[in-house]
């Protein structure tokens, strides 16, 4: 009876393996195509019928992104929007979070879920406001300033932030209170040094989403040397003279996507500790 009951755990356990491995080859199947087409002549990428393997290895697309585009720019100014925008994220939203976790005032829950229910809101309805807003102030088409001042303050991050500064306990709050440290020490002494995997969630969260921004940079840049990647990658779809170079478009993507793929490898364990611990699991 043992036997047969350890035979059927491993009959399902093959076949349980075995389904996850076709559904991660599913999943892999459009990356495998862009780094595929990567390696392509332009005339190749979108042949009839589609040829997976590339007859002639195009190894010089990597060469000639760099050298015929202004790839260097673009990640430049891609680096500096999310390193800057995951910092004020970071720092905005620990510390209303801590404002709201660990401070006692007049209609502090209401507050909350005011700001909170933003998350619910589409980017779209308040997209022209937002333009509106930066072209009086003048920041329109200037930098990177636009996303930096508009992306500084999330709600999401807020709320991720007070769900892991409630799991903390608040004995330490009072204890150091006691002590005669400031709510300004408590929130850089005590809540951030305990608050690692929830930084990190947020941190990556951020980070992956400002990278990825098309519409933001499209809505308000217009100098070229300001230019992120998303944007610049725009440019390989129809050049001055008309045509489409499309092996580089996908060679850019290969090279846009590498950050977060290290970034997510590197940092996965955090990531999934400070989503377990914040109260965001399914």
């Amino acid at each position: 009876m043992k036997q047969r009951t350890s035979a059927a755990h491993t009959v399902r356990l093959a076949v349980l393996y075995v389904l996850l491995i076709a559904f991660a080859a599913f999943l892999l199947v459009p990356f495998f195509w862009m780094f595929s087409s990567s390696l392509k002549k332009d005339l190749d990428v979108f042949s009839i019928p589609i040829r997976w393997i590339p007859q002639v290895f195009q190894w010089h697309n990597y060469v000639d992104i760099w050298t015929q585009a202004a790839m260097g720019t673009w990640l430049k100014n891609t680096v500096i929007l999310s390193v800057v925008v995951t910092f004020l994220q970071l720092l905005t939203g620990s510390f209303a979070a801590y404002g709201f976790s660990r401070i006692r005032f007049p209609g502090r829950d209401a507050l909350f879920l005011a700001y909170v229910a933003t998350i619910a809101v589409p980017w779209q309805a308040y997209m022209i406001p937002q333009f509106l807003l930066m072209t009086k102030l003048g920041l329109t088409g200037k930098w990177l300033w636009p996303m930096i001042v508009l992306q500084a303050f999330g709600a999401f991050g807020v709320f991720l932030m007070k769900q892991f500064f409630e799991t903390i306990p608040e004995e330490l709050s009072e204890s150091a209170r006691v002590d005669g440290l400031s709510e300004y020490g408590i929130w850089w002494r005590i809540m951030l040094p305990l608050s690692g995997p929830a930084l990190a969630s947020l941190a990556l969260l951020t980070f992956v989403n400002t990278w990825n921004d098309y519409m933001g940079p499209l809505i308000y840049l217009r100098d070229r040397a300001n230019f992120t990647i998303q944007i610049g990658l725009k440019t390989f779809q129809a050049d001055p003279m008309g045509s489409s170079r499309n092996a580089l478009l996908f060679t850019g993507s290969v090279l846009s996507i590498l950050p977060i793929v290290i970034i997510f490898l590197l940092g996965q364990r955090f990531f999934i500790e400070g989503i377990a611990t914040s109260g965001l699991k399914g």
